[in-house]
C-alpha cells in the first residue's frame, strides 16, 4: 500500500491519508471518548484480536494499525493476513495490544476503514473471478469523495485495475461533451500530446466515425450483446486500439460480456456499492 501511495504522490496527486484518518477520529470523537475516558483506567493494557465474520479480501491492514497509533504511538499492531488474501470466516486478521482507551475509541473508525476497503477488494475479486482472465477489471470515477486513492488502491487488492485518477489523468470524451459540440466536427488534434485518449460510442456509427480519429481507447457504453459483438468484430479488424466496455455490468453479465474480451470491463459497482466486510474486534 506505501508504493502505491508513494507512487502517487511521485505523479503529482495529493495524497495525505494521516490527514484523513485525523479527520475520521476527530469526527467520531470530536471531544474524546467521553465513555470510556470515564469508565477504563487509564494505563489498562488490553489485548483484542480482528476476525473475520464472512469470507472476503483484506484490505485496509495499514490504515488501520494508523488509526490506532494516531492515539498512541506505542500501540502493538500485528498483521496475522496480508492485504489482498482471501481469509475465511472465523479467520484472525490482525491483533491490536496497548492502552485501552485508545484502542477502545480508536475501535470503529479503524473497523470502518478496514470493512470499506475490504468490500472494494471483495467486490473486484468477485468481478475478476467471472471475467476468467479473457477481460481486465477497471474501477470508475463513482467514489467517496476523499477516498478515492484508497478505495482504488483496494481494486488493485482485489485483482482489478485502476481507471483516471481525476478530470486531468486522461482525456476522456463522454456521451455529454458529444451532445454539446454536437453540430462541430470531433477533432481530437487539439488535445494534450502525453495524454491517453478515449472516446465513448453509443452505436456502430460512431465506432465506425471516431476509430477514424485513433484514440487509444473506444468504449462501448450500455450496447446490448449483439450490438458489443459487432463493434469489437469491427474494431480488431480495423484498429488497434484499446477496446473498454462500460455500463451495466454487474456479477451476472460480466462472464458474457468477457466471452467477447474487451480489453477493459469497466465497473463503478466495485467502489460505489460494494456490501460492506464483516469484521469484528474482540476481546
Amino acid at each position: 500500500m506505501k508504493f502505491f501511495l508513494e507512487s502517487l504522490r511521485k505523479q503529482g496527486y495529493l495524497v495525505d491519508t494521516k490527514t484523513i484518518i485525523k479527520l475520521a477520529l476527530k469526527e467520531d470523537a470530536p471531544k474524546g471518548d467521553i465513555t470510556t475516558n470515564a469508565l477504563i483506567p487509564k494505563n489498562k493494557i488490553i489485548s483484542a484480536r480482528f476476525v473475520a465474520k464472512a469470507a472476503g479480501v483484506i484490505c485496509g491492514l495499514d490504515i488501520a494499525k494508523t488509526v490506532f497509533q494516531q492515539l498512541d504511538k506505542k500501540i502493538e499492531f500485528v498483521k496475522k493476513t496480508k492485504d489482498g488474501q482471501f481469509v475465511k470466516n472465523g479467520q484472525v486478521i490482525a491483533e491490536v495490544k496497548g492502552k485501552a482507551r485508545a484502542i477502545l475509541t480508536a475501535e470503529r473508525t479503524a473497523l470502518n476503514f478496514l470493512q470499506h476497503l475490504s468490500a472494494i477488494a471483495t467486490t473486484t475479486r468477485m468481478f475478476v473471478v467471472q471475467a476468467d482472465n479473457n477481460s481486465k477489471i477497471y474501477d470508475t470515477r463513482k467514489t467517496t469523495p476523499l477516498l478515492r486513492n484508497l478505495e482504488k488502491y483496494a481494486v488493485r487488492a482485489g485483482g482489478g485495475y485502476n481507471h483516471r485518477l481525476n478530470l486531468s489523468d486522461m482525456v476522456l470524451i463522454k456521451d455529454n461533451h458529444l451532445k454539446l459540440i454536437k453540430n462541430e466536427k470531433l477533432r481530437i488534434r487539439n488535445l494534450p500530446k502525453n495524454k491517453k485518449v478515449e472516446i465513448e460510442c453509443q452505436n456502430f456509427e460512431q465506432v465506425e466515425e471516431f476509430l477514424k480519429l485513433k484514440p487509444d481507447i473506444i468504449m462501448l457504453d450500455n450496447m446490448d450483446f449483439g450490438l458489443m459483438e459487432k463493434c469489437i468484430k469491427y474494431i480488431r479488424g480495423h484498429s488497434k486500439c484499446e477496446i473498454e466496455v462500460s455500463g451495466n455490468v454487474n456479477l451476472k453479465t460480466v462472464k458474457k460480456i468477457a466471452s467477447l474480451k474487451p480489453d477493459r470491463i469497466s465497473v463503478g459497482k466495485i467502489t460505489h456499492s460494494a456490501p460492506a466486510l464483516d469484521i469484528s474486534l474482540e476481546f
